[in-house]
């Protein structure tokens, strides 16, 4: 896997100050996407070790919240793969902290519509907030909090899978 960028400081996308990991590799080629640069799964720099621990590092200030997860699209089998075992070292060793992750895949009974790709649900289990949905440039709007368009949900995972249907995420 690849990656795009890393954003040490972000209050953009997700609650709270975050650290922003953008993947490479996005099949969707959703038109007017703010980062397109990232379609290419081989853009970018090679996930190592190192830049699992360069993450840890940063995430560890108690001012930051969490981790958001962005691309390029975390769900693509590519990514999937190596981000499940670096969010289960993130969730041992912040516990307190919480996972965002956009996807332009639709949520749906406990998996991704349109991917039942191995590992899907592993992915799902680490995340806290989903912001799902492709994005559609004729339903862009720039006052949305967290989301690109109208049709993407912004998904409180946890609540959801507990109530054993969709709970949207109320900031």
């Amino acid at each position: 896997m690849n990656y795009a960028e890393i954003k040490k400081v972000d209050i953009a996308n997700g609650e709270g100050v975050r650290v922003s990991l953008f993947v490479s590799g996005c099949r969707r080629h959703c038109k007017g996407c703010f980062n397109a640069v990232a379609w290419d799964f081989s853009y970018g720099k090679p996930f190592t070790e190192e830049t699992e621990e360069e993450l840890l590092e940063a995430l560890a200030p108690d001012y930051i919240a969490g981790l958001s997860l962005l691309g390029g699209d975390p769900f693509e089998p590519e990514n999937r793969v190596r981000l499940i075992p670096f969010l289960r070292k993130f969730k041992k060793t912040y516990p307190q902290k919480d996972v965002w992750c956009y996807t332009g895949y639709t949520y749906e009974n406990g998996t991704l519509k349109e991917d039942d790709g191995e590992g899907t649900r592993e992915l799902l289990s680490l995340i806290d907030i989903l912001v799902d949905g492709p994005f559609i440039e004729e339903k862009k709007d720039i006052r949305l909090k967290f989301r690109g368009s109208e049709n993407q949900r912004v998904i409180d995972l946890n609540r959801t899978k507990k109530l054993g249907n969709i709970v949207l995420y109320l900031t």
